[in-house]
């Protein structure tokens, strides 16, 4: 299990209602995430790309990119560290850094990525870095508005739609 724990500090509330970390949680959190990105399975892309995501106690799960021949079979580098969390009882997250070899841009979720981190809420920091240690920090919010979430599901909905034959 890649499970660290370390003690990040939060420091205070900003906007959207997330809490900003320290700049020394940050690095270590972009640092775990391009270790992590060395052990991608990427034999056909070749694109590697790591996570790590914490969790409101401090605990770190780490995640790559694993590839399959049957394309739509692979997993994401954000899935991956989210599901290992979900695994081990945590659903809660404060951040997540997320780590690959473009060196011109910072890289980014997929949209798929992004609906999946979006089930855990909206307000939580996810940070888009480089292989030099810089980062854009962005909400999930940010990365995907007007979003559907769990609680769409308990909106009121039109029983008794009828069949058009």
């Amino acid at each position: 299990m890649d499970q660290v724990k370390f003690r990040g500090e939060v420091t205070n509330m900003k906007d959207h209602g997330s809490r900003q970390l320290s700049q020394e949680t940050v690095k270590r959190l972009i640092h775990q995430s391009q270790e992590a990105k060395k052990k991608a399975y990427c034999p056909y892309s070749k694109f590697r790309v790591g996570a790590a995501l914490l969790t409101l106690d401090n605990c770190v799960f780490t995640g790559c990119n694993v590839e399959n021949a049957c394309n739509n079979l692979g997993l994401c580098a954000e899935r991956t560290a989210i599901c290992k969390a979900v695994s081990e009882g945590y659903t809660n997250f404060r951040a997540i850094a997320i780590a690959s070899d473009l060196d011109d841009e910072f890289i980014s979720p997929c949209g798929g990525c992004r609906q999946f981190m979006r089930e855990f809420g909206l307000n939580w920091d996810v940070y888009l870095s480089k292989p030099s240690g810089s980062y854009l920090r962005m909400t999930v919010d940010e990365l995907l508005p007007v979003s559907f979430g769990p609680e769409d599901l308990s909106m009121k909905k039109v029983l008794n739609i009828p069949n058009e034959d």
